[in-house]
């Protein structure tokens, strides 16, 4: 049996092994986890499905493999002592006669596609070919990863000129970034569909403007990687405005500081929840967005998605980059009931132990810097969202009263970005006040 590279998500096309449980050999049991795989966002370790021995390692921990990629060959018992197929098909076949010409090798044949699911575990699966994670067919048989094609057409790299260096002949990353070093970028074709991404100089240009001064390479991981990619495409495929407003902050302190000493606790003194500013900003963006729903949208390319629910990514700083885990259908739900599945899914998105449905989708998300006393900034939207509200710091702030007087209030800057394919300046502005007023007036949120 294959042990196949899972698919950990919609917009993964390659893991990496970090480590394996099991070593070549080694008896498997149903349930056994065989390695940990590392993705952009979570690390997962991967269980058997079936009962054997581990005959064969293909991918040692440290290396990347492309989602289908043969990681591995599990055994039944009694083959355990047999040769793999590969060293058998090399030997050549016992004969009297003198030794014939040499065959011709065959071609590699391409990795067929799945008539169905094939079940690799409990919680991963192959697609079926209307929804091909895998490697694509090229001509002579072979095949790219969805990761390489990507890289070849931002670049404008010809993929049947590139050598593969993959599993079964596949044509994987480093083999396109191989290409893209040894091809002048003035003798690359354009992108074949699409907006062209800039690719901007290369790692041997830049490094020749620094030749007399002294540095450290660090090679990006799977994330930063990740994260330059879809950040180039965020800026350069998204037409971003921006709308900035100042919120006075004064009656949600109070409302938080009130919930929180109301509380209940347990008895050894622990309180049922604890409430941050966060999590009320979180339920005044959620109502802000039911309030304005032609806002509570996405871009589909040929048509736009609108939500009845609101599901709210929100950023969280991870080693090496953020994820935003996702909180759903946040209208709905208790200011205690979100404070504490955020803390939960903040720490397991520090831990990288996140499943893929809870940092995927999500209709809008919000990005707060505030804790880090950064004042005010613009966050770039994550696509196929259409908004993202930035959070800055709360400051003092003297206002003007109503009778003409002036005092002091705790105001905080919060900036939306929006796509202006799906969100107009003056829909943007109805929602940035429908917020503002949730947030100046946050018993009207929670009735």
């Amino acid at each position: 049996m294959d042990v196949l590279m899972p698919q950990l998500g919609e917009t993964v096309a390659e893991g990496k092994i970090t480590q394996w449980f099991k070593s070549a050999g080694d008896a498997i049991k149903p349930g056994d986890n065989l390695f940990e795989i590392e993705t952009d966002k979570v690390s997962m370790e991967v269980p058997s499905t079936t009962a054997g021995v581990l005959a064969e390692i293909r991918v040692p921990a440290g290396e990347v493999a492309p989602v289908g990629a043969v990681v591995a060959v599990i055994a039944d018992g009694t083959a355990a002592s047999a040769p793999p197929a590969a060293e058998m098909l090399s030997k050549p076949a016992p004969s009297s006669a003198a030794p014939a010409p040499a065959a011709r090798p065959a071609p590699m044949a391409a990795p067929a596609t799945a008539a169905a699911p094939i079940k690799l575990d409990p919680f991963f699966e192959v697609r079926t070919p209307q929804r091909n994670y895998g490697a694509a067919r090229l001509a002579g048989g072979r095949s790219a990863t969805p990761l390489a094609r990507r890289l070849a057409a931002e670049g404008g790299i010809d993929l049947a000129a590139v050598l593969p260096s993959g599993p079964h002949g596949r044509i994987v990353a480093r083999d396109v970034e191989a290409a893209a070093r040894a091809v002048p970028k003035a003798a690359r074709p354009s992108a074949a569909a699409g907006v062209a991404l800039a690719a901007g100089p290369s790692a041997e240009e830049v490094k020749a403007l620094y030749r007399d001064v002294p540095f450290q390479e660090v090679p990006l991981d799977g994330m930063r990687r990740i994260i330059a990619t879809r950040l180039v495409q965020a800026k350069q495929t998204i037409p971003h405005f921006y709308l900035t407003a100042d919120v006075e902050i004064g009656r949600l302190i109070t409302l938080r500081e009130d919930a929180n000493a109301a509380a209940p606790k347990d008895d050894d003194g622990k309180a049922a929840f604890r409430l941050s500013l966060n999590d009320l900003i979180i339920k005044a963006w959620a109502a802000a967005l039911q309030r304005v729903p032609a806002v509570n949208a996405v871009w589909a390319q040929d048509r736009i998605l609108r939500f009845q629910h609101c599901d709210i990514g929100v950023a969280v700083a991870i080693e090496g980059g953020l994820i935003a885990p996702v909180i759903r259908r946040a209208e709905m739900k208790a200011l205690s009931a979100i404070s504490n599945e955020m803390k939960e899914l903040a720490a397991r998105a520090r831990a990288r132990k996140l499943t893929p449905d809870e940092y995927q989708g999500g209709c809008s998300a919000i990005s707060n810097l505030g804790m880090y006393g950064v004042r005010e900034f613009a966050a770039v939207i994550n696509p196929p969202q259409a908004t993202m509200l930035a959070v800055g710091a709360a400051r003092r702030q003297a206002v003007e009263t109503e009778d003409g007087g002036v005092a002091f209030a705790s105001v905080l800057a919060v900036t939306l970005s929006c796509d202006h394919r799906v969100v107009d300046g003056a829909l943007g502005a109805e929602l940035l006040a429908a917020f503002k007023n949730f947030i100046e007036q946050p018993v009207t949120m929670l009735v």
